[in-house]
């Protein structure tokens, strides 16, 4: 029998009792299988004959060297032949897990067809079936259970210098509801387009998931949910628990983080966003991103539409988050136009909620973020009526309730406007207010329309018109690259009115001629570029930058500062 000591040599771990505790250790050099599974420096079959031989990569490795562009090609032969989009976004996941900069180089080249399966509509379903297709966590988890250690456990990620971390709390997952743990799709789909169209460098990148429970019944009844089986925490447990993260945050990655809350339900959006905005650089991308996208959308409309902004009206189906948020945007941009104050430019912005249209004899009964939209009014019902009393030239759809455009309001949006502005903004394509079809079909070919998930185009009588889509990724990158570039250390609304301005900007002739309020999304660094221009600019002016001196250039730093996919030779 041999010897137990020289069994142990060999063996290592493997050949104690399995009860017995064992050190996990490693020794990390970047050759051989260990860079290859590196997905930060793993080329697959683009390693070139010479870096297989310095590298340790002989027979590891077909014979067969592939080029980037042919590795790319291969990919997306291969991602067109699923039919279900989960399927796609499960092998998008696989690949960067794998290999980082193919991941990206394959997002940024084909932006238009991936962006729809790594964001929404699919990483709803990822969300929903995320417990179900988790193969290893692609960020922070941290729940009730790290009370009193999150500095600890922020210090267990292994990358240092984050710039961004975009955070959920999971309660109100695009148009899905409380999706508990199993939100984590979203930042981590957020993340990737924050590198992919914004050119933030992967490692600076963090996504996290606070898990102080759930309210899903069908998740807490699940036997393979990933999250804690407990309903959520509220009141002063969870702001204890959100005032550690935040202190433990700043204490790990300073004062120049950018901290995005994401898809936190309305009461704590709002709540986060003012408490902590003073002293954090904070965004929150459905109140203030969402508000960004659609302004710039109006601000292009009107080149169609006519009219300047404040000669318009806006009525809103929708009073949470994202409509208010929306609604504030464009009544500080009036005031920025005109000079009112911002009290006056509010009413020319109507809400309706759950319970009709927001007048001022409900005030009492409303939550604090509606009161700024109580006008005097007699009390209306249902949206219809309040589209035939308020007589809007914007229609906008922030409610998350599919099919509420109904025909006979498009029908009466097409008779009070010559070219109505009609917007459905809620995610998924299901709870969209309505279709572009829908849009074009029941005002005759004659509404300005975008959505928030896409849509494709649509044949009317001959004429071929392509919705826009309103997506926060025209925004939320280029806006996060201007704070990071200059070194903000506040957020402030005119760098969201900054971001609007320089997105409208960029819609040309060409587009117009579409009947597209927006750029394609297929120039989007180019955009994020300018975007992140303006955002710095309006940081230096303001003060909040601490990068100094500031860049000649602006566009061409930012472009400069963009992380690139393409594969390096290594020595």
């Amino acid at each position: 029998m041999a010897d137990a000591s020289s069994v142990e040599e060999v063996c290592g771990g493997d050949c104690a009792p399995v009860d017995q505790f064992i050190t996990p250790w490693t020794v990390s050099v970047a050759s051989g299988c260990t860079l290859m599974r590196d997905p930060r420096y793993n080329k697959g079959l683009a390693f070139s004959e010479n870096e297989r031989d310095a590298h340790y990569l002989r027979g590891l490795l077909p014979p067969a060297v592939y080029s980037q562009e042919l590795q790319e090609k291969k990919l997306m032969h291969s991602l067109r032949q699923y039919q279900v989009p989960l399927q796609r976004y499960m092998s998008m996941m696989d690949l960067q897990e794998r290999n980082e900069k193919l991941f990206y180089k394959l997002l940024i080249d084909n932006v238009e067809e991936l962006l729809p399966i790594v964001y929404t509509p699919t990483v709803g379903e990822a969300c929903q079936k995320y417990g179900s297709i988790f193969r290893r966590p692609q960020g922070l988890f941290i729940s009730l259970k790290e009370k009193g250690k999150i500095l600890e456990v922020l210090k267990n990620w292994p990358e240092k210098n984050i710039q961004v971390i975009v955070v959920t709390d999971g309660e109100r997952i695009l148009g899905l509801g409380d999706l508990g743990c199993q939100g984590m799709g979203i930042p981590v789909g957020k993340l990737s387009l924050y590198t992919a169209l914004g050119g933030l460098r992967p490692s600076a990148c963090l996504p996290i998931t606070i898990d102080v429970g759930t309210n899903n019944e069908t998740l807490l009844n699940n036997e393979f949910y990933i999250g804690l089986k407990q309903r959520r925490a509220t009141g002063q447990e969870y702001a204890d628990l959100l005032e550690e993260f935040m202190t433990a945050v700043k204490k790990q990655y300073g004062e120049k983080v950018l901290i995005q809350f994401e898809d936190f339900a309305n009461h704590n959006a709002f709540e986060l966003l003012s408490k902590y905005s003073k002293s954090h650089l904070v965004f929150n991308d459905d109140i203030q991103g969402t508000a960004s996208v659609v302004l710039s959308g109006v601000i292009s409309a009107l080149k169609l539409v006519g009219g300047a902004l404040p000669d318009h009206k806006f009525l809103f189906l929708g009073a949470g988050e994202a409509g208010t948020g929306i609604a504030e945007l464009i009544a500080l941009e009036i005031s920025k136009q005109t000079s009112a104050p911002i009290e006056e430019t509010r009413k020319k912005i109507w809400l309706v909620d759950s319970k009709g249209l927001i007048v001022s004899s409900r005030k009492e009964s409303l939550q604090h973020f509606k009161k700024p939209w109580a006008h005097e009014h007699e009390p209306v019902k249902t949206l219809l009526e309040a589209v035939k009393a308020v007589k809007p030239t914007v229609l906008i759809g922030s409610s998350g309730v599919g099919q509420t455009f109904t025909k006979e309001i498009v029908e009466t949006m097409a008779s009070l406007n010559e070219k109505p502005l009609i917007l459905a903004l809620s995610n998924p394509t299901s709870q969209s207010e309505c279709t572009a079809e829908q849009a074009y079909t029941w005002s005759q070919g004659r509404a300005i329309f975008a959505s928030g998930s896409p849509f494709d185009p649509v044949e009317y009588e001959g004429k071929v018109f392509v919705p826009g889509q309103a997506n926060n990724a025209y925004i939320f990158p280029g806006f996060g690259l201007g704070l990071v570039m200059s070194g903000a250390i506040r957020v402030h609304d005119d760098m969201l009115l900054a971001a609007s301005e320089a997105l409208a900007a960029q819609v040309k002739d060409e587009h117009y001629e579409k009947g597209l309020i927006y750029p394609p999304f297929s120039n989007i660094r180019t955009i994020s570029a300018n975007i992140a221009a303006k955002v710095a600019a309006k940081a230096y002016e303001l003060g909040l930058a601490s990068r100094l001196p500031r860049p000649e250039n602006l566009v061409k730093f930012a472009e400069s500062c963009m992380y690139s996919p393409v594969y390096r030779n290594y020595r």
